[in-house]
Formats: structure tokens, sequence, C-alpha cells
């Protein structure tokens, strides 16, 4: 044998070794995948049932603000009138009534000022 055969034995058997060093974390390395793999599966299996009954509730949301939002509507509405209604009520009665009030003060005045005299 010479050192040439000598050298290439040594480098062979660092080549092995070295193969050899990389295949552990090579190995631990697709186990991690593995589980990995198991474990999104895993996530998807419970995620979709609740994306589905988010959907479900979102959907049951809106019908109900579809509800509320016809029943504000109707309660402006009816601010509305009732607006309204005092605005024609103080221009039908609170301009008479006001007049009333002013002839029964003077009435009220001429009647003291007899009394006095």
């Amino acid at each position: 044998m010479s050192i040439g055969d000598i050298a290439g034995l040594i480098a062979a058997i660092a080549f092995v070794l070295l193969v050899g060093a990389l295949a552990v974390p090579l190995l631990k390395l697709g186990r991690v995948m593995d589980e990995a793999r198991r474990s999104l599966a895993e996530v998807t299996e419970h995620t979709i049932p609740v994306i589905d009954e988010a959907a479900t509730t979102i959907s049951s949301t809106n019908g109900q603000i579809a509800k509320v939002d016809t029943v504000t509507t109707a309660a402006a509405e009816v601010s509305t009138n009732v607006s309204a209604l005092t605005s024609l009520v103080a221009a039908t009665v609170g301009a008479p009534l006001v007049k009333m009030a002013a002839f029964s003060l003077a009435v009220r005045g001429l009647f003291r000022k007899e009394k006095k005299s």
C-alpha cells in the first residue's frame, strides 16, 4: 500500500463519516416535517367547521341587522311625525292661547283699575 492509497482510504472513511453525520439531522428533519404535516392536517380539520359556523352566524346576524334597520327606520319616521304634529299643535293652539292669556291679563288689569278708583 502506498501513501496515496492510504490517503484515499482515509478520505473515503472521512467521507462516510461525513455522510453518516449528515444523515442523522436529515432523518430528524424528516420526522419534524411529518409531524408538521400531521399538525397542519389536524388544524385544518378543526378549523373548517369553525369557519362554517362563523359564516352561519354572520348570515344570521345580517338578517337580524336588517330587522333592526327596519325598526330604526320606522322609529325615525315616528319621530319625524311627532315633531311635525308638535309643530302643528304649537302653531294651531299656541298662538290663540297666548292671545287669550294676553286678553285675560288685560281684562284683569282693567277690573283692578276700576276697583281701585
